[in-house]
Formats: structure tokens, sequence, C-alpha cells
């Protein structure tokens, strides 16, 4: 008797220690829970730990300070995904700028963009000479509050045009106030990226500030990704805001999905396929969820694929833009 008990423990832990080995704990590093990044990964933590059953996947997301804290919490093991800023994957990947200079981040790897963080330029109409983001030389304009992300894009987009803030009056405010120095007439205009439709731009209009959104030309936005690859065209529909009856072509940035390059191939797939395969699931978790599509799915990628999310969109039959596909990739072929 003593003996059968002492075989089933043995039985017993055998079991329960292989069902501890096999569950697959997915931390995901987002931003402070009253933005976007929190809630969408929460939600895909959600959809992981529903759809992947079978595999013992539990996903939750962990709010953090963003970006710039999440590469740290990757390459400290602490979180195995995270929600990414492209310009601070870029800058992150290839050890340049900010607060990565002279560090680069190589084993850093794209799952796929999530949502468009979309430039908005505006301009008080009375400044405007092309209609492009270059009639901003010689203006007072707000490049975003100090050390903030919009600081760090807008340089780069300005550097892109051959400008620097020499070549501006500097503000640095934070978006509700750029629109209401723009109304009092004490700045020309200001940099506000963010999902369409931005609310201080529709305020904007709404309380007859005569100011536009510049576009960008083909040719600036060519000039912008030689620096960091990670813009890509954005059309914002004519009637968007009020007064603007025509089509802004602008440029976004994704926010995208990132892990490292030790992630299990398998693991990967099967989250990039969870994702794509369950698409009306997917846009329940919030709106600006709803632009995660296959077609848009590698735009504006900063680094190369995982392999498991590269398998994936292979499968998909997406076309792989070369400087996407992971070295992991060519090695395999050798």
């Amino acid at each position: 008797m003593k003996k059968s008990l002492i075989l089933f423990l043995v039985a017993l832990t055998l079991v329960l220690s292989g069902c501890i080995e096999r569950r697959e704990f997915i931390t995901i590093a987002t931003a402070s829970a009253g933005g976007t990044y929190y809630p969408i990964g929460v939600g895909l933590g959600n959809l992981w730990t529903e759809i992947l059953v079978e595999d013992n996947v539990k996903g939750t997301g962990q709010s953090s300070a963003g970006s710039v804290e999440n590469i740290q919490l990757l390459k400290n093991e602490e979180a195995k995904v995270a929600i990414l800023q492209g310009l601070i994957g870029a800058q992150a990947y290839e050890g340049r700028g900010g607060n990565f200079e002279g560090r680069p981040y190589k084993d850093l790897r794209s799952i796929s963009m999530l949502w468009s963080n979309v430039e908005h330029f505006v301009l008080m109409d009375k400044e405007i000479d092309t209609g492009t983001i270059s009639d901003i030389d010689g203006k007072s304009f707000s490049v975003g509050p100090q050390a903030s992300g919009t600081e760090q894009s807008t340089i780069v987009i300005m550097e892109g045009l051959g400008l620097t803030k020499k070549d501006i009056t500097p503000e640095y405010l934070g978006y509700d106030d750029t629109i209401s120095a723009m109304r009092d007439g004490r700045l020309d205009g200001g940099s506000l990226p963010a999902g369409v439709p931005v609310s201080s731009i529709m305020d904007m209009a709404a309380s007859g500030v005569k100011a536009s959104v510049l576009d960008v030309t083909d040719e600036q936005l060519d000039s912008i990704n030689s620096i960091f690859n990670t813009w890509f065209r954005f059309v914002i529909p004519a009637g968007t805001y009020t007064g603007i009856d025509k089509e802004i072509n602008t440029i976004a940035q994704p926010n995208f999905l990132a892990t490292t390059a030790e992630m299990d191939a398998d693991l990967v797939y099967k989250l990039t396929k969870a994702i794509y395969e369950n698409l009306d699931k997917v846009h329940q978790i919030h709106n600006s969820a709803t632009e995660i599509q296959l077609e848009s799915a590698l735009n504006g990628l900063p680094t190369p694929l995982h392999i498991g999310a590269y398998k994936y969109f292979v499968e998909a039959g997406l076309d792989i833009p070369e400087h996407l596909v992971p070295p992991e990739a060519a090695e395999g072929q050798q």
C-alpha cells in the first residue's frame, strides 16, 4: 500500500511538472493604463489565452513607461513581447539616436504592424506656401514636449527636410496647448502625431482657427526614410476635419508588435496566426485595433521579422521586403 502511494505521488509530480513546463506565459509590455498601448496589449493577451488554450498559452498585458522602457524589458527577459513606436524600434535596432546611441540591439524582431501613428504637421493658412511640410521653415513651430516621442519623431522628419531647430523658432507644447497658442496668434504651427482623427485638430477646425494639415511629398518621404526607414504613406480622407475638404497626403509610422530573436519560432508563428485568423475578435479589442489587417501587417516595420512571423506571412502570401527577411531565414536556406 505504501509503495503504491509513493508511486502514485511520483507519477502525479511528473504529470504536474510536465504541465508547468508546457505552460507558456506571454507578458506583453505596453505603456500607461490610460493610453492605447495598454488595452490593446491586454486584449491580445486575452485573445492568445483563448485561442491557444490547447498550447497552454497565458497572455497578460503589463503597463510600463512606454517604448523605451519596453526595449529594456525585452532585453532583461522581463517581457516576451512588447508594443513599440516605429522610430524607437529603429533607433534601438540600429543603435542610433535617442537613448540607444552606440548600443545597437540586433536581436530585436518585428511580429506585425498594429496601428498607425499619423503625422499631422499643422500650419496657419497665412503661412502656407507650397502646402507641404517644408513650409515650417522659418516659422514658430511646436515640436512637442521636450524628450517626448513627438519631439524625437519631429526632429527626424525635419532632418529629412534638411532642417534643424535653428531653422524654426521651436516651442515645446502639448497638443491642446499648441492649438491654443495658434488660436491666440502666438504660434504658427506644430507637430501633432496621433491616430486619426486627432481631437485637438478637430477642436482647431471647430473653433475657427484658419490652419491646415500639411502634405508630405513622395520625395520628402524617401528623404525621411533615408534616416530611419519606418514611415509609410497615409492618406487622411477628405472631410475628416471640418473645413478641410481635400485628401491630406501625409505619412505615418507604425505602432508595432515586437519580440526578440530568442523567442521560440513555433510559438511566435502561433501567436501571429492567432491574430490574423481571428480578426473579428481582434477588431473588438479597441477602435485602433480595427486597423490591424493582413495587407498592412508589414507597413513601416523597422526591424527584421521574427522567423515565426516570417513563416506565417510567407504562407499567407505576403511579399516580404528584403530588409524584413530575418537573418535566421537566410541561415536556414544555406
